[in-house]
């Protein structure tokens, strides 16, 4: 079901429950009020009755044979019966002919107090039965009718109520369409804006309304999602172009060579030179390759809960990047740990990757300092492993500095030095992947500085 006929059967559902609530209000409070009012008139005309008939005329079989119905009868199926103490009926007068109810009037005799007059039913008819004391002797006497105009003004509140509740069910349903296609108008024209973003206009935005409902902040969110779709978009077009001139080149040599190799070639030992020259370029082939493939497993890797010592991953590091850049000085310096750890400088996570991810840092910081290269771990005051290696190569630009992660970007300073541009880029994601974070600063000819942040075990 379409979330606008969800929301206008709610809102109908609602809003006619509270319409009916407050027709039964009215209609039981009617019901009261009408039996109040007449239940009163009866009252008093018991009263009356009991006054003239028992105060006034002793209740005397002369006084009362004068009487005559209209006299005392004004109501609609009125009937007046007076009862002695002793129970028996010494008075009775009704519009109908033949009525029999003494029994039926008897047993609430029990039930009428001084203060408290009885009320009860004989169908449509109501009626009131009451004590009154005259000469020290108690009488009891009944009075019935029935509410003819009352229940025809009710008949006729009824009426009104129902087609009242009729007309405002339609005029429901149609505030409920109009409130529904009011309300999500924003939503109708947010979803036709969507439809018309594609990959090829990632730059189009959905309007952000006034920027403070909740229908805004799904309309800011969305376009914070589009700015990063649209980053990932432009990263993978910028990853696919540099990689592709990069296999490019060293493939485009390598046919060259041995083209060249095939048709110019004389003898073996000048063959053998081209062909060492082929396998030097297929050989970077495979290194980039490697290097995508690195960059991918750290884009999708899920780091094992294993406890790392991670001082002696940047050992392992620190002699390997030693070991292939032998003229330069690597200084580590380990600073110390609170007592309550079990294992000093520890992480959770993969050791090969976290491994790789400092053998990087070290390999660029060699790659482009002629000086030393120095290494620090320590804790820092919010209980993460911190790694700083800083070199004092030529530093980089701002422009460069920002666009350090992006695979296969390169700076001015690398164009004549070996490398892909992935090394970088793999680190930030082993170290996202591990819940830190990479941090890289860079002064033009002072160096560059490197900050890992691990969360401590």
């Amino acid at each position: 079901m379409l979330f606008r006929n969800q929301l206008m059967l709610w809102f109908m559902a609602l809003v006619f429950t509270i319409q009916l609530c407050l027709t039964g209000f009215i209609y039981y409070y009617s019901v009261r009020a009408r039996e109040l009012r007449f239940y009163h008139r009866l009252e008093s005309k018991a009263e009356q009755t009991a006054h003239l008939l028992i105060g006034r005329l002793d209740l005397q079989p002369e006084a009362l044979s004068s009487l005559r119905k209209k006299d005392l009868l004004t109501m609609h199926n009125e009937r007046i019966s007076i009862y002695a103490p002793d129970g028996k009926l010494v008075f009775q007068i009704s519009q109908k002919k033949k009525e029999a109810i003494s029994k039926a009037d008897s047993v609430y005799f029990g039930q009428i107090t001084r203060s408290q007059p009885a009320r009860f039913h004989r169908g449509a008819v109501e009626v009131l039965g009451m004590q009154y004391r005259h000469r020290g002797q108690r009488y009891f006497i009944f009075v019935a009718g029935r509410d003819v105009f009352g229940r025809r003004e009710f008949a006729t509140l009824r009426a009104i109520l129902l087609g009242g509740n009729l007309g405002a069910l339609v005029l429901i349903i149609g505030a409920a369409w109009l409130f529904a296609g009011r309300l999500l108008r924003p939503l109708a024209r947010m979803v036709a804006e969507v439809r018309g973003i594609t990959a090829s206009n990632l730059r189009q935005r959905v309007d952000e309304g006034n920027r403070r409902d909740e229908i805004a902040q799904l309309a800011i969110t969305f376009n914070q999602m589009l700015r990063g779709l649209e980053q990932a978009f432009e990263a993978h077009k910028s990853f696919v172009a540099h990689a592709s001139h990069e296999l490019r080149t060293p493939l485009a040599t390598v046919l060259g060579t041995l083209e060249t190799a095939a048709a110019y070639d004389p003898d073996l030992p000048t063959a053998r030179r081209s062909m060492e020259s082929a396998v030097e370029e297929i050989q970077k082939v495979i290194d980039l390759t490697n290097s995508l493939l690195a960059l991918a497993k750290a884009e999708g890797a899920a780091p094992e809960t294993e406890l790392v010592p991670f001082d002696d991953v940047v050992l392992r590091a620190v002699a390997s990047c030693r070991a292939r850049y032998p003229g330069r000085t690597v200084q580590v310096d380990f600073g110390s740990w609170p007592d309550t750890v079990e294992v000093p400088f520890g992480t959770r996570g993969n050791e090969q990757l976290l491994h790789t991810a400092v053998l990087n840092l070290l390999d660029n910081a060699c790659k482009y300092s002629a000086d030393g290269v120095s290494v620090q771990l320590n804790y820092n005051p919010a209980r993460q492993l911190w790694l700083r290696v800083a070199d004092t190569g030529t530093g980089l630009p701002a422009a460069e500095l920002a666009r350090l992660t992006e695979p296969l970007f390169r700076g001015e300073n690398s164009r004549d030095r070996p490398g892909f541009g992935l090394g970088l880029p793999i680190t930030q994601k082993i170290v996202q992947a591990h819940g830190g974070q990479l941090r890289i600063t860079s002064v033009v000819g002072e160096g560059t500085q490197a900050e890992l942040l691990l969360p401590a075990a």
